[in-house]
């Protein structure tokens, strides 16, 4: 059998796509293979921004409650802790289970769509357009498709085999704590420049804690321990034994040149395509914006280079906003600005902690 499309990727990205290119072709086949289960999830602090929540409302999508965890935030705090600075600003995340969210997403595809649990480990160009090689539990397998979609996020193999890489990768690093009475439930935004050029957090989930962040790839294991240590310190108390630690690689783009839409049937969507936020590393509004966005392009486009046309003109406002988000990150990873910004209050909120 030759699919019309094969997905590779289980998340956002994916599941948008897939859901809203059977929506415009009801006879097509589509192969999405899905790499992740409960024993391999992708390591996500699980919050849910307004931009992400605007996404899912501009297809009248609602969150089903077995998605939320508690608690619900409405602050985040940020601390710095080269300076010891701490200022919390107002914020609307919604709290949620990441995989359990993976997990609704893709149970909205319509059931024409075959999701295969995997992993793919290759993929090539043939006569017929691509074939696959898959692991899955019964050994492996290879499968041809006319068009390969690549939502695999940062280590997208599609965009390692026929296109330029990410200049800049990072590890995300996360580990679980049980979560003790005395902590306040607030979702903490930590900044130290002496471990890592990016942000870290802590969030509570029900009774955990996840203390994670993105550091550089090399030595990573090393700085995201020393950071925690620089934490711990900080707090006055140690986060305990973790439960699990997780990780992953994330990129970060740097410009316009590191937006990859793909063509001539390879075609690139969500942090795969580099649609990410460099400043926050929010990227579920961005994967679901891009698969819609491929999924229409294809059902309007008569031919491979129509398609590459249209879908890069359809990401246009996302690619703009996103390299608007690089500028972003200059103000908040400077450490003399940040530091200027945060001594002054600006867009501050007051916070009175009564539970301590």
């Amino acid at each position: 059998m030759i699919y019309d499309v094969a997905v590779i990727g289980g998340g956002p990205a994916a599941a948008t796509f897939a859901r809203r290119y059977l929506l415009h072709r009801q006879g097509a086949s589509l192969l999405l293979i899905d790499g992740q289960n409960e024993q391999h999830k992708k390591p996500c602090g699980g919050l849910l921004a307004p931009d992400s929540q605007k996404a899912l409302a501009h297809f009248d999508l609602t969150l089903p409650k077995e998605v939320l965890v508690d608690p619900q935030i409405f602050t985040v705090q940020t601390i710095d802790l080269c300076s010891r600075q701490v200022r919390y600003y107002q914020r609307y995340y919604l709290n949620m289970d990441r995989y359990a969210f993976d997990r609704w997403l893709l149970s909205l595809i319509p059931p024409q769509a075959e999701i295969l649990p995997g992993r793919c480990t290759a993929v090539a160009r043939c006569k017929e357009g691509f074939v696959l090689t898959v692991m899955t539990e019964s050994g492996e397998q290879s499968f041809l498709a006319r068009r390969v979609i690549s939502a695999e996020g940062a280590v997208s193999l599609v965009r390692r085999t026929f296109y330029r890489e990410p200049k800049t990768r990072y590890m995300a690093i996360q580990q679980w704590f049980s979560a003790g009475e005395e902590r306040a439930p607030f979702y903490s935004c930590i900044f130290d420049p002496a471990t890592s050029e990016s942000c870290s957090w802590i969030i509570r989930k029900d009774d955990a804690l996840i203390f994670g962040g993105c550091f550089a790839l090399q030595d990573s294991r090393e700085a995201f321990e020393q950071q925690k240590r620089r934490l711990e310190s900080y707090l006055g108390r140690p986060l305990g034994e973790p439960i699990k630690t997780e990780a992953c690689q994330a990129v970060r783009p740097r410009g316009f040149s590191d937006f990859i839409t793909g063509r001539d049937g390879a075609y690139l969507i969500g942090e795969a395509a580099g649609f990410i936020s460099a400043s926050s590393f929010e990227g579920i509004s961005s994967a679901i914006r891009s698969g819609s966005a491929l999924a229409e392009a294809m059902s309007h486009a008569a031919n491979e280079e129509e398609l590459a046309r249209l879908y890069r003109r359809k990401t246009a406002s996302l690619r703009l906003k996103l390299w608007l988000k690089t500028l972003k990150r200059w103000f908040m990873y400077t450490p003399w600005v940040r530091h200027l910004i945060m001594r002054v209050g600006l867009a501050a909120i007051h916070v009175e902690q009564e539970n301590k």
